[in-house]
This record gives structure tokens, C-alpha cells and sequence, in this order.
């Protein structure tokens, strides 16, 4: 099952939704310490090991962060290959002085904002199906 490529369906029939918890990015340099379970999601660039989790196992952990997240998915199946999905929440997103650091996986868009926004970005989504 490819997903959705349509642009106008994909905005029409996102529906956002709020993914509880406060989550943290940290870079580490090895996974070799961690319950792969209490992950949420890494990714290893020529730096470091970028992982997302749950803030209190990054301080369980003693880990480093800088800024405290919600966790946003857009829960409609668009494909790997959808056009102007991503530009255009973020585009609205951004107009509102939100920033957002989007993940996509095979089904979903992963988008992550800064707690104290997460109110207005969702309203911000959820607009798009109206």
C-alpha cells in the first residue's frame, strides 16, 4: 500500500494528532547503552546519534537537551512520494512563528514542536480540513 499523493487530499484528511508526553532530541554516540524500546526515534549522521525520547528518560539518562517537544502526527497514510505535503504545514506553521522539525516515515509524518506551541499548532493543522 503506497499511500496518498494527492496534495489537496492529504491536507484535507491529515488529521493531526497529539501524541502525549514531552520529548527531548540528544545526540549520542552509541545506542550500546540504551533500551532500544525507551526510543522513540534516531538517526545517525557523520556527527553524532540524533535520538528522540521521552523527556524523563533523557533525565533518567543524563542526557543533555535544549528544548522540550510535543510530538504531532499527521495520521493519514501519505506516500514517501507525496509533493508539497511537508511545505505547506510548515509554511503555515511558520507563518505563525512556529518551527517544526518534521520525520517521515513509511506512514506517517512525524512533526515535533516546541511544547508552548503545540496548542496553536494544532489548531493551525486541523485547519487545513476545514
Amino acid at each position: 500500500m503506497p499511500g496518498e499523493k494527492d496534495l489537496k487530499k492529504l491536507l484535507k484528511t491529515m488529521k493531526p494528532e497529539h501524541k502525549q508526553g514531552d520529548y527531548v532530541f540528544c545526540k549520542v554516540d552509541t545506542l550500546e547503552n540504551f533500551n532500544l524500546d525507551e526510543v522513540e526515534m534516531f538517526f545517525r549522521e557523520k556527527e553524532a546519534i540524533t535520538i528522540i525520547l521521552k523527556e524523563e528518560i533523557a533525565v533518567k539518562m543524563k542526557l543533555n537537551y535544549f528544548v522540550v517537544m510535543s510530538w504531532i502526527t499527521l495520521t493519514v497514510h501519505s506516500s514517501l512520494e507525496a509533493v508539497g505535503l511537508t511545505a505547506a504545514f510548515s509554511k503555515a506553521l511558520s507563518d505563525h512563528n512556529i518551527s517544526c522539525n518534521v520525520v517521515a516515515a513509511f506512514y506517517h509524518d512525524h512533526i515535533f514542536v516546541n511544547k508552548k506551541d503545540v496548542t496553536k499548532a494544532m489548531q493551525i493543522l486541523n485547519s487545513f480540513s476545514n
